[in-house]
């Protein structure tokens, strides 16, 4: 599963933003505040709602007028598109939420699910909710019947506010919503925290590393117990890029608690996570989320580059590359220049902040940037000199 295109319209820095033909690599750079995080926080929205509802997922970013573009009234809208096989066959899903608010409460004001049966006519609506109540298909799978002999199952859920996707997606019969929810269940959006890595965990089973990495030691000691070519890979790159690193373990302490520890060849004891440097913390946990025995669909990951010398870069991209190939779509956001240096047009976007609101613009779609490039310069390079117009803070 893939995500195609992404549209945002009222969220927060975005008051109208689309973007097509999204690659399997692709880079965000810009200036800070421009809204990087921003677009990042889309999924990660749709992730706390999933979870919980939408009443949550915008109190926890501090409720519907902070999450609304300044100055705009109206609708909040996420619509993403995607491609899943249904019925063996490849098809391009659309997903809408559009969200409201009446009397100072949120409410779903319309939440679809849609895609085309057939080559010609219009998508047809498999999940169509507005309020709380609605349908959803229950036999879409069945392409030889014409739209409106397809079985319709009305559903009214608990709350306006919770998403129709959240209890549908449960169950199989409802193929397209359970896809979706699966999908936002096992993306990944990183909010990375090098001290919360670093701290010993009490013994516990941990197969995916969270988002702010605090279960390192457990993801390692899981990797290493039930995957052991996978978690050598992990040492062999570990020694290539981080001088001196000999082996890495995550080992039990006497009061049942994991903790790594990381030996020096130069030394005959191992440090452990809390002596090392921030960067070598970091590679480990994001070797670690690339080499996941069960890879997450989506990748969110927020400048890789800090705490990391900048000659791994170009390797971490490379990491980020081979990750996509094998299925798992990557979008990092950076202000390097080193790692911009290994990007392709293709690949990166910049945004461009003005009068309050962000646009996204595509390097591989200005002609002056493609013909450089082609012509041997690096985006790095020319991204510090200023020819990603108006990505300059200044």
């Amino acid at each position: 599963m893939r995500i195609e295109s992404i549209k945002l319209k009222n969220f927060k820095a975005f008051q109208d933003l689309e973007l097509n033909n999204l690659p399997e690599l692709a880079i965000f750079t810009g200036a800070n505040g421009s809204g990087k995080t921003t677009l990042f926080d889309a999924f990660g929205f749709l992730s706390d709602a999933l979870k919980n509802n939408i009443r949550q997922a915008l109190m926890k970013r501090g409720g519907f007028k902070e999450v609304i573009s300044r100055g705009q009234t109206g609708l909040i809208v996420i619509e993403l598109q995607f491609r899943i096989v249904v019925a063996k066959k490849n098809r391009l899903v659309t997903y809408r939420l559009e969200i409201g608010e009446e009397n100072g409460k949120p409410i779903i004001e319309r939440e679809i699910l849609r895609y085309k049966r057939g080559p010609y006519g219009s998508p047809f609506h498999f999940l169509d909710f507005s309020r709380g109540s609605g349908y959803a298909i229950t036999n879409e799978e069945d392409f030889d019947k014409k739209d409106e002999q397809l079985d319709r199952e009305p559903q009214k859920l608990g709350s306006p506010d919770i998403l129709a996707i959240k209890g549908l997606g449960q169950f199989d019969r409802f193929k397209a919503a359970n896809a979706f929810r699966n999908f936002i269940e096992n993306w990944h959006v990183s909010d990375f925290h090098i001290s919360e890595a670093r701290q010993s965990r009490e013994a516990a089973y941990s197969e995916h590393l969270s988002p702010t990495g605090e279960n390192l030691p457990l993801v390692a000691q899981y990797i290493f117990e039930n995957h052991k070519n996978l978690f050598q890979i992990i040492l062999d790159k570990m020694k290539k890029r981080v001088p001196g690193i000999d082996d890495v373990k995550a080992e039990s302490t006497v009061d049942g608690r994991i903790v790594l520890r990381f030996r020096d060849g130069s030394f005959k004891d191992p440090f452990i996570a809390n002596y090392v440097s921030d960067g070598t913390i970091k590679m480990f946990a994001y070797l670690l989320l690339l080499h996941d025995p069960n890879p997450h669909p989506l990748l969110c990951i927020e400048e890789p580059e800090n705490q990391l010398y900048p000659s791994l870069l170009i390797e971490l991209l490379e990491e980020f590359r081979l990750y996509a190939k094998k299925g798992g779509q990557v979008f990092v956001s950076s202000h390097s220049p080193d790692l911009l240096n290994g990007a392709k047009p293709e690949e990166t976007y910049w945004l461009v902040k003005q009068s309050g609101y962000t646009t996204i613009k595509r390097a591989s779609e200005d002609e002056l940037i493609v013909n450089l490039y082609k012509e041997g310069d690096k985006l790095g390079y020319l991204w510090k000199e200023n020819y990603f117009i108006g990505s300059n803070p200044s």
